[in-house]
């Protein structure tokens, strides 16, 4: 079975679904990874009413699409958050915001992210991508040093307000994929490992492998994906570029995206330093038969050119695939 090509809505959420929808089909996309923001889905409506969900399918139907993953990064990033503070106002949902007093904010994030299992399950769609927050993420510079007790205590905070969260994914038969990014309890290499074992390698939580994320790390991506092969739920095609030139740093400098003075930034797949070709061999080797998903982010072109480009660069990619018999066959002298 061929992967699916998807289209992750997060960047899209100042459209109507349903227009959003139309692009991807017209487009050739075989479905979309469905954010929850903007108009695109509700969790806890879906996680509730039967006219809201066929809705949704029915929308997508007629642009003959087909759910793969449902996608609630913003209220996943309050659910451990600390601090919580203004960039979550702009980024959460009334319903989880609330009053703004911190560990209420925390709570109620954990319900919606709850209820986004329970919207999965109803939709059909077998993932949850998104992110967990991190309450020691502000330690990352380890300085003013950060305790050996400190980074324990984060990881175990993850873990007491991720399990119950994961309970309720059980029960529906969904699994979460974390998006290893920066500002999460998981970023970079060690970290994912370190998170898998904090959270006893339960079933329903594994990884969505985004290689933006890697490239201006230093992290390689192939070793990445060979090493947690079996916890690799979810693939996203985004790139970054690394422009570190003596004045452009690593870090970014609180510039803007685009900024020529950043050291590094997003763009479309097939622009940046991502080597896709090994990164699809590799999902190949590995037996990755989830969506392969465009998330477009470039603040230099527009989405409207970068999203169907990256969708023909998916295609191509998609054209390696192993042969029907290894090419030394042709050398047996068996008959």
């Amino acid at each position: 079975m061929a992967r699916p090509m998807t289209l992750f809505t997060g960047q899209w959420a100042d459209l109507p679904f349903e227009e959003v929808a139309r692009l991807a089909g017209e487009w050739g996309f075989d479905g979309l990874e469905i954010a929850c923001w903007g108009d695109h889905l509700d969790p806890f409506l879906a996680a509730s009413d039967d006219a809201y969900v066929q809705d949704r399918l029915d929308i997508l139907k007629r642009n003959g699409l087909e759910v793969f993953a449902i996608a609630n990064h913003l209220t996943g990033q309050a659910v451990c958050d600390d601090p919580i503070d203004e960039r979550h106002r702009d980024i959460l949902p009334e319903q989880v915001w609330g009053d703004g007093d911190a560990e209420g904010v925390r709570q109620r994030a954990a319900e919606a992210m709850k209820a986004t299992a329970r919207a999965a399950a109803r939709l059909g769609a077998g993932t949850v991508t998104g992110f967990t927050g991190s309450s020691i993420w502000k330690a990352v510079a380890m300085f003013p040093p950060a305790s050996p007790g400190m980074i324990e205590r984060g990881y175990q905070d993850f873990t007491d307000r991720w399990n119950p969260i994961l309970d309720v994914f059980d029960e529906e038969g969904v699994r979460f994929a974390l998006e290893v990014h920066p500002s999460e309890i998981a970023y970079d290499y060690w970290t994912a490992k370190r998170t898998l074992e904090a959270i006893g390698h339960r079933e329903a939580f594994g990884l969505n492998f985004d290689p933006s994320h890697f490239i201006w790390q230093d992290l390689d991506p192939v070793m990445f994906l060979q090493d947690f092969a079996d916890k690799i739920f979810h693939v996203h095609v985004k790139e970054s570029v690394r422009q570190l030139n003596g004045r452009n740093g690593r870090l970014g400098s609180h510039l803007p995206w685009a900024d020529p003075r950043r050291g590094w930034d997003f763009v479309t797949a097939g622009h940046g330093d991502v080597n896709w070709e090994p990164i699809f061999r590799t999902l190949n080797a590995i037996g990755y038969q989830g969506p392969t998903s465009v998330e477009w982010e470039d603040a230099g072109m527009d989405r409207l050119i970068g999203a169907p480009q990256s969708l023909a660069l998916v295609k191509e990619l998609a054209r390696i695939a192993p042969p029907a018999a290894a090419f030394d066959a042709a050398f047996s002298s068996s008959r």
